[in-house]
């Protein structure tokens, strides 16, 4: 009896022992175990990396607590276990689910400010007891640290998509999107766009909302190219402060002086994203007693240096099926009428930049080509395959298309509007006469980045006919554009060193039951999730009840 008890303390305390060596070694070597097959709750290295550096608590308020239908329960669960990841990783990661609709004698006051604060509610129909009802949901958390606060958008609403896809996409972006707004709230050392002038680029008022987003992630100031006219190196040097540039717009052309400091700029490093215009024609042109105008070629003098990086923006505009209508004046006041110049493109989702963008809104979009140079060439904008590119000058009106079209001539399909360009990029100017005398000039650049796109109006995303969107929404086609996501994941690209854009690749696939086979099946669906388990039990209860009497029976 001794024996067995000197046994039984000897085994007690090894497993104490085993346990308390196990505690220690969890408190200096922290490892988690993903065990899905897509390693959804595997955090990336860059996601680790800027959660790590969080010094100060952050708060982040989720607003998806109460009851849903399915597949937003299923974003609802997807999202707790994604902070609840975060907070494993960092504990001043502090989280907590609200039910904006919990207080039924405050909802609606709550639900306006939200509202108010930009938290746009998506409307759900779901049938509770038989009775088929409308709710508001809002897919959304924000995220506080001190005095500073990040919308975090949950919900990915894209044109053409089921609501489970939608959710699926969701779900992919949830660990993107919280990593994006903690680099928002703690970075400090931004990095510098210029944003071009002194060429008639786009007014601030049309790409405020843009310059607003990029605000968040780095430091912007205007820089005129024809500040020192009589000192172009000095020009050159404070361009070279920035570490990237955009030129929007631009309506009259770079001298050389002005060509030479951006390609030195390029070749040095510097990163560029062009949204230009090879047509001149506008809207604002239309609004005469004719309501047209003419189209006609615009030489910015820029042909040499995109024909050298890789690519030729050409003189045609594109006509689309896929497009925004147009309103016009008529005795009943404002009407819309058919207006192909206004493609809206659809992502192909081949690059991180492009991936789970919505709709992408142009106007007078040009037609690019690619060259062959040895720059790697990836293509984030195309028109759809019923779209065509018709050659200028042409007369537009807003007329052309208000008695129909023929659709068999929009079969030329897949038209380049925007390209990205990876590489190492040869000066325009080598071989040639230089215009002035730069500092340790360079023909072939370092390895470099440049995003061109065929269309000036592409950063003008608030406003459809020059009138600002109500709540981002297009009152014809109901659609929040996503021109901000993709010029801001444009530029996130550009100018991203710790792979923050990289996680936006992460595919994570979620197992969706198909709606149209439960209500094809519902009865044979309902005996095998609640019938078959009842059934199994009632056997093994049965059989177990056998063998004991049997066990006792004597």
């Amino acid at each position: 009896m001794k024996s067995h008890t000197k046994t039984g303390l000897k085994k007690l305390t090894f497993i104490l022992a085993a346990l308390i060596l196990v505690n220690l070694i969890g408190l200096f070597w922290f490892k988690r175990f993903d065990l899905t097959a897509d390693k959804r709750y595997t955090l990336s290295e860059a996601t680790r990396r800027v959660v790590k550096e969080i010094k100060d608590p952050v708060y982040i308020d989720v607003f998806l607590a109460g009851e849903f239908p399915a597949e937003f329960k299923r974003l609802q669960t997807e999202t707790r276990q994604m902070l609840e990841e975060f907070n494993a990783y960092n504990s001043n990661i502090v989280f907590k689910f609200n039910d904006p609709m919990a207080d039924e004698a405050n909802a609606d006051a709550y639900k306006q400010e939200l509202i108010g604060l930009g938290f746009v509610p998506v409307n759900i129909n779901q049938t509770v007891k038989g009775k088929k009802t409308q709710t508001q949901v809002f897919p959304w958390a924000i995220a506080n640290v001190g005095k500073k606060s990040v919308r975090v958008p949950l919900l990915v609403n894209n044109f053409g998509n089921s609501s489970d896809q939608n959710i699926s996409k969701s779900v992919q972006l949830l660990e993107y999107a919280f990593t994006d707004a903690l680099t928002k709230l703690t970075t400090t050392n931004k990095k510098k766009i210029a944003v071009l002038k002194g060429n008639g680029e786009i007014g601030d008022k049309y790409m405020s909302d843009f310059l607003m987003a990029a605000k968040e992630y780095y430091t912007i100031a205007e820089f005129n190219l024809d500040s020192l006219q009589n000192d172009p190196v000095r020009v050159l040097s404070n361009l070279n402060h920035f570490d990237a540039a955009l030129i929007a717009k631009p309506t009259q052309p770079f001298n050389n002086n002005e060509k030479y400091i951006l390609d030195q700029f390029i070749e040095k490093g510097g990163k560029t994203m062009w949204l230009i215009d090879k047509v001149a024609i506008d809207l604002d042109s239309l609004q005469n007693e004719q309501q047209a105008s003419l189209a006609f070629p615009m030489d910015l003098n820029l042909d040499d240096m995109f024909f050298k990086y890789g690519v030729r923006i050409n003189g045609r505009l594109i006509q689309d099926l896929l497009s925004t209508p147009v309103t016009v004046q008529s005795q009943n006041g404002e009407m819309p009428v058919d207006w192909l110049y206004s493609p809206i493109i659809k992502s192909e989702e081949n690059h991180a930049i492009n991936k789970n963008v919505n709709l992408v809104k142009l106007e007078f979009a040009n037609q690019m080509d690619t060259l062959k140079n040895g720059i790697k060439k990836t293509v984030l904008l195309k028109s759809s395959a019923q779209s065509k590119a018709v050659g200028v000058p042409i007369r537009v009106g807003l007329t052309d298309f208000t008695d129909g079209v023929d659709e068999n001539a929009f079969k030329e399909g897949g038209q380049i509007i925007g390209t990205l360009l990876e590489g190492r990029f040869t000066s325009a100017f080598k071989n040639r006469v230089k215009p002035f005398q730069a500092q340790k000039p360079i023909d072939d650049g370092i390895p470099n980045k440049m995003i061109v796109i065929a269309d000036g109006d592409i950063i003008n995303y608030k406003y459809v006919n020059k009138k600002p969107l109500v709540n981002d929404i297009d009152t014809w086609t109901q659609q929040s554009y996503g021109n901000r996501d993709f010029l801001i994941n444009a530029l996130n690209y550009l100018l991203d060193d710790n792979g923050l854009v990289g996680i936006r690749n992460k595919n994570i696939e979620l197992q969706l039951l198909d709606d149209k086979k439960v209500e094809e099946q519902y009865t044979k669906t309902q005996l095998l999730t609640v019938g078959a388990p009842l059934l199994l039990l009632l056997v093994f209860g049965l059989i177990y009840s056998f063998l004991r009497k049997r066990r006792y029976a004597g």
